[in-house]
């Protein structure tokens, strides 16, 4: 199934998801040969969330990563469209809520959530994976507070453009082939790899981030520009 036919799909997507909830968190560090989990403190840090703000985590998957905006005593609301996920992810704490962290299952095209709820806003390899990424900046921009912060992790390319083709042509390869060894869905991550080629560069997402009324939008890129990590606030 290509990218377009599963655009036109959401709950296939949804899941896509849920089927690989149970090894999703392997798989991550697999793949990426350990380097997520400088990728998500790398994110921890840019959040900077401290005690009293209340954080957005969407695309939370299992929230492996939300507990860690916690550790300065913030609160966290772990978002995703894929119940498997947070299933996984609750089973996995001992209960939906744990430790500063609520789970609520939501799309990112209607999130759950009234106007100017949250201090800051995270989306870490979701962003891609919805239907209107437009839409779903302004959907994040509205419940984000005056002076509130967004801060988007998401594979990107490498700047050094064949180097990136090369990196792309090896995803296309390697993705599909250790899922295989890993889970019964290979064509899952044919998928993301697809998904990943068909993102758009960092100076153009930064220029999408401020269409959508995002202010002081800066990146840095992680591991060469595999990943980069996105800036933003909402100042009016």
């Amino acid at each position: 199934m290509t990218r377009a036919e599963l655009d036109k799909q959401p709950r296939d997507v949804a899941a896509m998801f849920d089927d690989i909830a149970g090894r999703y968190d392997l798989m991550n560090d697999v793949l990426s040969l350990g380097q997520d989990r400088i990728w998500r403190r790398a994110v921890v840090n840019a959040v900077e969330a401290y005690s009293g703000e209340l954080v957005l985590d969407l695309a939370a998957g299992t929230g492996t990563s939300s507990e860690s905006f916690t550790v300065k005593g913030a609160r966290v609301i772990a978002c995703d469209f894929s119940l498997g996920m947070l299933q996984v992810g609750a089973r996995r704490r001992g209960g939906a809520s744990r430790r500063g962290v609520t789970v609520v299952a939501g799309d990112a095209l209607r999130l759950p959530f009234a106007d100017e709820t949250f201090d800051a806003v995270t989306i870490s390899f979701g962003l891609r994976n919805v239907n209107d990424v437009d839409r779903a900046l302004r959907e994040l921009l509205r419940v984000t507070k005056v002076g509130g912060r967004i801060v988007i992790c998401e594979f990107s390319h490498i700047p050094v453009r064949p180097l990136d083709r090369i990196y792309g042509a090896g995803l296309k390869v390697a993705l599909p082939l250790v899922a295989r060894c890993f889970t019964g869905n290979p064509g899952a991550y044919a998928y993301l790899s697809e998904s990943i080629a068909d993102w758009p560069n960092q100076p153009v997402l930064a220029r999408r981030m401020q269409a959508a009324g995002w202010s002081d939008v800066a990146w840095r890129n992680l591991t060469l520009g595999a990943v980069a990590l996105h800036r933003g606030r909402r100042l009016a």
